[in-house]
């Protein structure tokens, strides 16, 4: 479920460049108007909106909002700007481009989307980029990580709700010989079963793990492997089995102690926002007694607050 609330009667988006225009001349921005409006429309009105003020007055809607604004809120107003397929595909650009890999960026995009969100990824960044997410995840990671992405992103995977019981049992002896069973780790075991099985699939796995051998399977991953490749497969399975609570649990990470992993906690609430937000935060209050809201006033301010509070909605 989505938390993005839209007024009762929406502007065309005639009237939100208008307003957008306004709010962006003279001396200084009115960022609580373009806040107000830019916050409550949905990828779609989004897009409309961007045509239109390119249309009107000449230029990129994106360019005005880096003129005008600046700081955490740019960045989460451009990040918010573009459609679903076209936001994953941008970030995972950027994560690659850098002088030393962003792992973490790609790793809570790229593991924690279904086949089909994978496969418009894909198809959007080969169109933005002109060149196959394949190729460059292959010339920018390595080692055990690159081969989880690689066949993450390139083996289709069943969608639905059934899973059949004896493969799960047989897949989680494979996983126990492949890994806590032996001297070393099988890593080719675990890439194959993460990235063949669907999400129930793996979720019924972790389970029968647990049953038959008394350790859980993240317990597992922890202590025979490492690193990216150990985060890519960890949030494989955390998604599996419950991905608000894994979403939940990031943004709990990113605002706790002293300072906040902005670039992450906008990613997730930016990325979240017209997926399953509502379910965040309900995993959020169960696990940590307290409103996300709560949190999210404590560690940002200013508009660059207001902004976020307005994607998460109200109070569970």
């Amino acid at each position: 479920m989505a938390t993005l609330t839209l007024p009762p009667v929406v502007p065309t988006p005639r009237e939100d460049c208008k307003k957008l225009h306004k709010a962006f001349k003279g001396l200084g921005c009115n960022t609580s108007n373009v806040i107000q409006i830019l916050a409550h429309r949905n990828s779609d009105q989004r897009s409309l909106i961007q045509q239109e003020y390119e249309t009107t007055f000449s230029e990129p809607l994106s360019k005005r909002i880096s003129a005008e604004i600046h700081g955490h809120l740019k960045k989460a107003l451009l990040l918010w700007m573009p459609d679903p397929p076209s936001r994953d595909a941008t970030i995972i650009k950027k994560a690659l481009k850098k002088s030393v890999v962003d792992n973490q960026a790609i790793t809570d995009i790229i593991c924690s989307r279904n086949p089909s969100q994978l496969r418009r990824l894909k198809e959007v960044y080969l169109s933005n980029y002109q060149s196959p997410l394949e190729r460059d995840i292959e010339n920018q990671t390595s080692s055990d990580y690159k081969k989880l992405l690689l066949a993450y992103i390139s083996t289709p995977r069943y969608e639905g709700p059934e899973f059949d019981n004896l493969v799960v049992e047989e897949d989680a002896k494979l996983l126990y010989k492949a890994g806590e069973k032996r001297i070393g780790t099988d890593e080719k075991t675990f890439i194959r079963i993460f990235s063949e099985r669907s999400s129930t699939h793996l979720a019924a796995v972790n389970s029968a793990y647990k049953t038959s051998f008394g350790n859980t399977l993240e317990k597992a991953i922890k202590k025979e492997t490492s690193g990216s490749f150990m985060s890519g497969l960890l949030t494989i399975l955390r998604c599996a089995d419950n991905s608000s609570m894994y979403f939940a649990k990031i943004l709990r990470k990113s605002m706790k102690g002293i300072g906040t992993d902005d670039s992450r906690l906008t990613r997730v609430i930016v990325t979240r926002t017209e997926f399953d937000m509502q379910q965040i935060k309900i995993a959020y209050y169960n696990k940590y007694g307290k409103p996300l809201t709560h949190a999210v006033r404590s560690d940002t301010s200013g508009h660059y607050e207001d902004f976020l509070l307005h994607l998460i909605g109200t109070d569970y």
